[in-house]
């Protein structure tokens, strides 16, 4: 493990030179730049403050940057895992959050260890991009408090929003007003100035300034101490032990949001770079960076897709970009931190907005429901509700089985097609012109054969005329079950006790293994098996 990510460091920095040390810095302090303001969003939007939200994104660039299994990830707090943590949260406390999040990166941890990171590769399409627009949901429905300037209870996001009825919702229009300045700047910046000033960090700007002098009577950030300690972080000596079991479902979902989120962006990168990626060492890197953030009193971090392609477009070289990222936001806790801490919350809420909107994978929605597949609408459409109703872990499973089951009525669509082939018409060996008395049929199963689809398999050949030879051609089926081997030599049995001579052709080596697994040489000999039907009608193979 060690020798592989010293191999990973040494085709990185081979041939480095000042002039990739410059492109690196630069890169770093563009894309703190756009992390800035994000930083300080997530950290209100997972329940917790800005200043964890900053401390975060600190440890993230530095730390896991330091570890990564790519050149290009750059990690932090991200809007996926805020709206996960907003629930641990509300249900568990700011010190159950530190805790669940060190359980989190031990997970990672060991994920990465034992090279758990292919797994990721067992989720559908369709399953990720709904818990993603379910997860957009999410933290669009938590941050409508900071939005308006009102008050909800409860732990989940649908729990709040059903408060509004019975709690009352009164509007603080001038909160409102500054998250709609937010939304509005950051929708209509223009993509030239966007390069040179990123339009959130301009959004909030702008929406701060007007706020100061407008005098609104807002909520704000409040202050954000100039230490990568917080005095709220993680204490083993305060941890409630009796209250860890119930925390290993949320540990598992900061988890399983955290190996996603980090391995996806690892897989876009590496596609945008050409550049290696190695999903392991990722985890083991995401895993590392968790379980230090909340001794520090930060929130879980993941990779993120966004800063990662703002440092590749900036000229990422090296790891060292992410770890320049981590060093200018530790710069701008210690010298603009009177500046953080007057911005209003509502315009952090209005990035939020814009950022849940942006999570949308609009294109792959769009093409999934385009690609008049009933099965993959089904799939995302089930993991988002179960993603706003449910958790993400939760969500994920529902997705999976429902996929799964899916797949498994696919796959039991057997077909078996018969072709009549008169006597007249063939020219092979002696001994089979005289066998034929009559007709041979050609049976044509396409599918794979198992214990869903068996029993078609029998109804089919109980269906069949009495004929003198039948060919049983499996070329079109590429794997076949305990049950579906014991089906069809159960089939050949009672052909051949009704007086017909049976040829099997055109069968795959593995469903050649699974038959002879299950003795099908006692009651087909070797030379009943051809290689396809031509042969086994009219000549040797």
């Amino acid at each position: 493990m060690f020798d592989n990510y010293v191999q990973i460091l040494r085709n990185e920095f081979r041939g480095y030179n000042a002039d990739r040390l410059a492109k690196d810095f630069s890169a770093g302090m563009t894309v703190a730049a756009v992390a800035l303001p994000l930083a300080l969003a997530f950290g209100v939007g997972s329940g917790a403050d800005a200043a964890a939200g900053l401390i975060t994104a600190i440890i993230g660039g530095m730390v896991m940057s330091l570890f990564s299994g790519a050149s290009f990830q750059i990690s932090g707090p991200t809007g996926a895992m805020s709206a996960v943590l907003a629930i641990v949260v509300a249900r568990y406390g700011i010190d159950g959050l530190f805790a669940v999040s060190f359980m989190a990166g031990l997970i990672l941890l060991l994920l990465g260890i034992f090279k758990l990171g292919k797994f990721i590769s067992l989720i559908p399409a369709p399953v990720i991009t709904g818990f993603t627009s379910g997860i957009a949901v999410i933290i669009a429905l938590g941050q409508i408090d900071n939005m308006f300037g009102t008050v909800s209870r409860g732990e989940t996001a649908l729990e709040r929003l059903v408060s509004y009825y019975t709690l009352g919702f009164e509007i603080n229009y001038a909160a409102l007003l500054i998250a709609f300045i937010v939304i509005g700047v950051m929708v209509f910046w223009p993509k030239k100035l966007a390069e040179k000033l990123p339009s959130s960090l301009a959004a909030i700007a702008i929406a701060a300034i007007i706020s100061a002098v407008c005098g609104f009577d807002v909520p704000t950030v409040g202050a954000i101490p100039r230490s990568l300690v917080s005095d709220a972080r993680l204490s083993f000596s305060g941890i409630d032990f009796f209250r860890l079991p119930a925390m290993i479902s949320p540990a598992i979902t900061i988890a399983a949001l955290g190996m996603i989120e980090s391995l996806l962006c690892g897989a876009s990168g590496q596609q945008i770079t050409g550049g290696k990626f190695d999903a392991n060492q990722e985890l083991i890197s995401q895993g590392i960076g968790n379980m230090i953030i909340p001794l520090l009193g930060g929130v879980p971090a993941t990779a993120a897709i966004a800063r990662t392609s703002v440092a590749i477009k900036s000229g990422c070289q090296t790891r060292l970009t992410g770890i320049f990222h981590g060093v200018g936001l530790l710069a701008s806790m210690f010298f603009l931190s009177p500046v953080m801490s007057a911005l209003p919350l509502s315009a952090l809420s209005g990035v939020l907005m814009v950022t849940a909107w942006r999570m949308n994978e609009w294109h792959a929605i769009r093409r999934i429901f385009s690609s008049g597949f009933k099965s993959a609408v089904m799939q995302f459409l089930i993991t988002m509700v179960c993603t706003v109703v449910f958790d993400l872990t939760v969500a994920i499973v529902i997705g999976i089985e429902f996929a799964m089951i899916v797949f498994i009525l696919k796959a039991a669509e057997i077909n078996i097609y018969f072709s009549k082939v008169l006597n007249s018409k063939l020219h092979g060996r002696d001994e089979d012109v005289e066998a034929m008395h009559g007709v041979a049929y050609i049976a044509y199963v396409t599918g794979v054969v198992f214990f869903s689809n068996d029993d078609k398999l029998v109804k089919s050949f109980r269906e069949l005329p009495h004929c003198d030879k039948v060919i049983i051609s499996l070329r079109g089926v590429p794997l076949i079950d305990f049950v579906g081997a014991s089906t069809l030599i159960g089939i050949i049995r009672e052909r051949q006790l009704a007086g017909t001579s049976v040829i099997v052709c055109g069968v795959h080596p593995k469903v050649m293994e699974t038959l002879k697994r299950c003795n099908i040489h006692d009651v087909l000999p070797g030379e009943n098996f051809r290689v396809s039907v031509d042969t086994a009608l009219f000549g040797e193979d």
